[in-house]
């Protein structure tokens, strides 16, 4: 097994010169592909020289991953979790966007109201946990309420900082054609700032994501942050622990992919430098 991870390793690093002959669009996929089989690589050779008996190897993590999908336990842990994201998300979208336009496009609500969001977002949502329990007990409420806040803060300060980062040309522009008031924002201020809002939501789902297992760990009894913290109870199944962390990066990578479509979209594509 060691010198198939060696041989790896080793076309990996051989590699690069073939990659130059690729396009651009096979390298989306091979490149981060063979820097995984690299790394992967780099774990088990580290696994064996150190000689550790308590962190796993890529195989025993790879069986713990057969045993995780076996189970019917995995399963409802992962749509615990992403119920709980998507709905704290989409809860934070809807009142973060409105409200960070109103105060980026408003100087006076901006002058009222930005102070106390700079004072509330320092405040980790991790710290909200023992008041979201209290509120709403360990359940599905508790989470979203965490995903809320984790949310909330970078999607309105983000829309706020686009609306207010917009060129001024294209105000005048509009206005020496005779687009004034709610047809000035919805035609001009609101296209401007999707590029940026768009990026906003997806630092915030990153987060959510982060928030979420972090909270399950400590406060609810399902999840997946719930899972490894059982798993790490249940006789030190660090097999389990890492493969269910294996589980969340991939789910986050899915999760950034679909955010990212909305980048496809005429009225945002303007917005990103084509490379």
């Amino acid at each position: 097994m060691t010198a198939a991870w060696i041989a790896l390793a080793l076309a990996v690093i051989a590699a690069p010169l073939s990659w130059l002959r690729l396009s651009s669009r096979a390298q989306e996929w091979v490149l981060p592909i063979a820097l995984a089989v690299a790394l992967v690589a780099q774990w088990d050779l580290a696994c064996r020289f150190t000689g550790s008996v308590i962190f796993p190897t890529p195989h025993q993590t790879w069986l713990a991953s057969l045993e995780l999908i076996e189970s019917q336990r995995l399963w409802g842990d992962v749509v615990a979790s992403l119920f709980r994201v998507t709905g704290g998300f989409f809860l934070a979208a809807g009142v973060g966007i409105p409200l960070g336009l109103v105060i980026g496009w408003s100087t006076r609500t901006f002058r009222a109201m930005n102070p106390i969001i700079q004072g509330l977002r320092p405040i980790s949502p991790i710290a909200w946990i023992p008041i979201s329990i209290l509120w709403f007990g360990i359940g599905d409420g508790a989470g979203i309420f965490l995903i809320f806040l984790s949310s909330f803060f970078p999607i309105t300060v983000g829309t706020t900082a686009a609306v207010r980062n917009i060129s001024l040309v294209y105000q005048r522009s509009a206005r020496n054609f005779g687009v004034r008031g709610l047809a000035l924002f919805r035609c001009v201020v609101l296209p401007a700032a999707l590029p940026q809002i768009i990026t906003s939501l997806r630092i915030a789902l990153g987060v959510a994501w982060l928030v979420i297992v972090a909270a399950e760990m400590v406060g609810m009894d399902s999840g997946l942050g719930y899972l490894i913290n059982d798993a790490r109870n249940a006789g030190s199944r660090y097999d389990l622990v890492v493969a269910t962390m294996i589980l969340i990066g991939l789910i986050g990578i899915v999760l950034d992919f679909l955010i990212r479509r909305l980048e496809r979209f005429d009225e945002v594509r303007w917005g990103y430098v084509q490379r």
